[in-house]
């Protein structure tokens, strides 16, 4: 049995190999979760003799087989707890992330999988992040970035990028939610902020927020 670190370690390894798919630096992971490279190093060495990494000094990582299997299972259980919060137990989707974050370690398959049936399977949590089913498969929801449309272009919220309680907060005082169409009105050279519409409502949003913003066309 793995501990929560090392879960952790592999989950975030895992999101960091969605973006370099060549290999993860020590370095990366360190800043990702905010520690010291060495300690990183350490705990790379223990995911390897546990067979659940591939691992060279200077090389990189990347998760063999298993590592991905692990880090299926515990992406899956924070964000079928996220649904539940949010859908269940209504929690705001600002709220549920850290505590997705203790509940997804608890080890019972057989609750996952009771979980799944009883939210009635959903295919993406309350960010419009996919979730894994039971062998580790997802339907990957085709999207573009908020920065790609042109002016007049519209499209529908699906997927936020930027799960942290602040921006959550800010799209939520804004109305801006997963199944919002997003119309852009304007592109400011300047700053690169936008113009959009969202309903009736017109406003400006900075080019932070743009970046963070998902749609289906």
């Amino acid at each position: 049995m793995l501990t929560k670190s090392e879960e952790n370690y592999i989950k975030e390894i895992y999101a960091l190999e969605q973006i370099n798919t060549e290999g993860v630096s020590t370095n990366l992971i360190a800043q990702k979760i905010e520690t010291k490279a060495s300690s990183v190093t350490d705990m790379l060495k223990k995911l390897a003799k546990k067979e659940l990494i591939n691992y060279q000094k200077y090389k990189g990582v990347k998760l063999n087989a298993e590592g991905k299997k692990i880090a299926l299972s515990v992406v899956r259980k924070h964000r079928l707890w996220e649904t539940f919060l949010v859908n269940k137990l209504n929690f705001s989707w600002d709220e549920v992330h850290d505590i997705a974050e203790q509940l997804e370690h608890i080890q019972s398959e057989k609750l996952t999988n009771q979980l799944d049936a009883f939210l009635n399977f959903p295919k993406v949590d309350p960010h419009g992040d996919p979730i894994p089913d039971v062998n580790g498969e997802f339907i990957a929801i085709k999207t573009v970035c908020l920065n790609e449309l042109e002016v007049g272009e519209k499209g529908v919220f699906v997927e936020v990028k930027n799960d942290s309680e602040k921006f959550l907060k800010f799209l939520t005082k804004n109305n801006i939610t997963i199944g919002s169409e997003i119309k852009v009105i304007d592109k400011e050279v300047f700053d690169d902020s936008y113009t959009i519409e969202i309903g009736e409502k017109q406003f400006n949003i900075s080019e932070s927020v743009i970046k963070n913003i998902y749609l289906k066309r």
